[in-house]
């Protein structure tokens, strides 16, 4: 067994190390990757041959993390791992984002990346040493790969920037933001912050490459000493003779409907389509059984070329726009009027749908993740129907699209939630229009649904999405604000940037070019400030601030704090007292322990239901004060007396000799019985035991001396 170990020393003394050739050898690569005791496995397997026709990269990534890492077992009635949570899919996302370009462009094999988290002590972080873990797999393995990246999470605390910082640290971050790179190059960004500069944003990028250059030459050194050779491969075949006709036949027209400046999406579209078609019209259907793949793809580089070269030398857009320039925007407000708040946002051919529903307690989010326990108040869905596209086909549930945009819609919002907020809110985007960056049009969307259903929310957020058209390393260049979904597919960067006025709150960048420098993507931050602050004056025009008031059908929650002492008799045994309060009020009641006393959340959507259970907690929670006097109910009859209930919970013995001035033999006499009311004065409580010394007697005139039975 020939096993290899590399050790990364980080600048805070703790250390990595990549450990090869013990475990998975029958994978074309694989590693075990540890800082501390965290410890993740990634293998690599790429198969010998493409499929025939493949002309992508079919490259899957997968991140695991194992309940028995943290020695706990998983939920459900089978106690074992299912389908991949948010989480997993949502790092999944970030490796393969960093890996996928650095796949040569003719390499179209089925690859798959797998990384396992198999041990954590909940202390370091395994998500920012997973893109490390799947690169060193393809480093030591032969599958092709143009060189080695990685990636490292970035906090701020305290004005410093951290790499790979604790989960303890990133709680008192102002800034989490995961990079991914190349020795050279910034290959992916995604995070969120509390409202920063773009300065400060740029900083973190820089700390994150520096990290990332030594974790990149510890892969360099590793694969010399594994000594393993890149496999060779012929998975396309190609027609120069054909490549050279379909330019000079189609290029100039290409370039021509690039630059027609059509603003709609679908005739543009037939107007590129058209040209192919004509191109093939002179070829029978037998030759194009033969050359048809090979024709749509050579367009498909003509095409790209015509409309990057319309960028670069005449500074013309596809829909005519100048490179800074947002599409038209419009919004409105309270459209939907059953959700508890709701808006449209369109900004050219990309509108959402967006609604709010706010809940309570019981509405929480429950997380239960090998690592992460706990729960959500704000949640943010994102659904992307067929239809939003023109797409005639159905819709089979959510995907990773999906979780990825709504999680970065998510951050960018969440942190304008005041921290005491007493509901809990569900924001859900849904796209009817989609041609260029629905998730920053959700961001936009939320922001307005948000008001509109009278949520304080802090200030008003904002999101666009930057593009990048460059060449010759980047020499020349042009940065666009707002990129169509054809721009992004065609250019270099897709840069979303989301914040307020004053600050940058998320950002998520994939950048698909070598050698750009950090001055082009501090043009591209400013250029997003000025869109977004352009953005935002259409959002502040629809709606200045959240309304005053919830919607009439909303659920009021009021939240009182009680002594921890009075939980048990607010629940009541078996939760009797509870489930009564909410029969009878209609009002919805939770309740938890805090640090220093019980939180109590009443909700309702009338003032009746509302102040009718808020009552009878006071009166659960009240303290009988001496000398008061408080009418009661009777309970029960004894021989000696009668208990009698003075406030909700709180009974105590009416003493046969404190009912009447008179001396009584029995109960009968009284002629009381269960269910009557009666005025009774707190005398006295024993400090021992707590029992009250109730009377009747003394509210009753006091008989002249004689008149009592003897």
């Amino acid at each position: 067994m020939n096993v290899i170990t590399k050790t990364i020393t980080m600048g805070d003394g703790r250390t990595i190390t990549i450990e090869t050739g013990k475990l998975a050898k029958q994978a074309d690569g694989s590693v075990m990757v540890r800082m501390g005791n965290t410890m993740l496995l990634a293998t690599v397997c790429s198969a010998k041959e493409a499929v025939p026709g493949t002309d992508f990269m079919p490259l899957s990534v997968d991140y695991k993390e194992k309940f028995a890492s943290a020695g706990r077992f998983p939920g459900g009635f089978t106690r074992r791992e299912g389908r991949p949570d948010d989480y997993e899919i949502l790092i999944s996302r970030l490796v393969d984002r960093a890996l996928r370009p650095l796949f040569p462009s003719d390499y179209h094999a089925e690859t798959f990346v797998t990384v396992t988290l198999f041990s954590s002590d909940g202390i370091d972080m395994p998500d920012a040493l997973a893109g490390l873990a799947a690169s060193a797999a393809i480093a030591v393995s032969d599958v092709p790969f143009e060189c080695p990246i990685s990636e490292v999470r970035v906090a701020r605390i305290d004005g410093e920037y951290v790499i790979n910082p604790t989960y303890a640290q990133l709680e008192k971050a102002d800034m989490d933001i995961m990079v991914a790179a190349t020795m050279d190059n910034i290959m992916m960004v995604e995070g969120e912050m509390k409202e920063v500069s773009e300065a400060d944003l740029l900083g973190a990028m820089k700390a994150a490459h520096d990290a990332i250059k030594i974790q990149c030459q510890a892969q360099i050194e590793l694969m010399a000493e594994v000594g393993k050779a890149k496999r060779e491969y012929c998975q396309e075949e190609n027609d120069e003779e054909l490549r050279e006709k379909v330019h000079a036949e189609c290029y100039d027209k290409a370039y021509a409907m690039a630059a027609s400046a059509c603003a709609d999406k679908h005739k543009r579209e037939e107007g590129f389509s058209a040209i192919c078609d004509e191109f093939k019209a002179q070829y029978s259907e037998e030759e194009l059984e033969e050359k048809g793949a090979l024709i749509d793809r050579y367009y498909h580089d003509v095409e790209k070329e015509a409309m990057r070269r319309c960028v670069l030398d005449e500074g013309k857009r596809l829909d005519g726009r100048k490179l800074n320039e947002i599409r038209p925007i419009w919004c409105e407000v309270g459209y939907l009027p059953g959700p508890h708040g709701s808006a449209i946002f369109t900004r050219g051919e990309t509108q959402s749908l967006t609604t709010v529903t706010l809940g309570t307690k019981q509405d929480e989010k429950l997380i239960d993740e090998p690592l992460i326990q706990g729960t959500d108040r704000f949640l943010l869905h994102y659904n992307f129907p067929p239809f939003c596209t023109g797409e005639a086909r159905p819709q089979r549930g959510i995907g990773r699209r999906e979780i990825g945009h709504g999680h970065l819609a998510m951050r960018a919002l969440k942190n304008m939630i005041p921290e005491d907020y007493p509901y809990v809110v569900r924001v859900v985007s849904d796209i009817m229009e989609s041609n260029g960056s629905s998730s920053m049009a959700t961001v936009c969307a939320g922001t307005l649904a948000l008001m509109d259903a009278g949520v304080k929310i802090k200030k008003p957020v904002a999101g666009v999405a930057m593009g990048l058209i460059s060449e010759n390393k980047a020499t020349k260049y042009a940065v666009l604000s707002d990129i169509l979904g054809d721009e992004d597919h065609l250019g270099d960067m897709d840069f979303k940037v989301t914040g307020t006025k004053d600050g940058i709150t998320a950002t998520q960048m994939d950048i698909k070019v070598d050698g750009l420098s950090y001055e082009i993507l501090e043009k591209a931050l400013a250029q997003a400030r000025e869109g977004r602050l352009h953005i935002l004056s259409k959002i502040t025009e629809t709606i200045a601030e959240p309304r005053a008031d919830l919607k009439p059908h909303a659920p009021r929650i009021e939240v009182l704090n009680i002594p921890k002492e009075f939980i048990g008799a607010v629940i009541g045994p078996g939760g009797k007292i509870i489930q009564g309060i909410q029969a009878e009020t209609g009002a919805t009641v939770s309740i938890e322990e805090t640090d220093d006393c019980g939180r109590v959340e009443v909700a309702a959507t009338s003032k009746e239901s509302m102040d009718g259970a808020i009552a009878r907690i006071r009166a659960i929670v009240a303290v009988p004060e001496v000398g008061e006097v408080y009418h009661s109910k009777v309970k029960s009859i004894m021989p000696y007396g009668c208990f009698v209930e003075i406030m909700p919970g709180k009974e105590g013995l009416l003493h046969i000799s404190e009912i009447e001035w008179r001396r009584i033999e029995t109960m009968e006499e009284t002629g009381l019985k269960e269910g009557d009311e009666i005025d009774v004065k707190l005398l006295a409580i024993d400090e021992k035991t707590g029992k009250f010394k109730l009377s009747h007697k003394v509210l009753l005139p006091r008989p002249e001396k004689g008149g009592e039975k003897k």
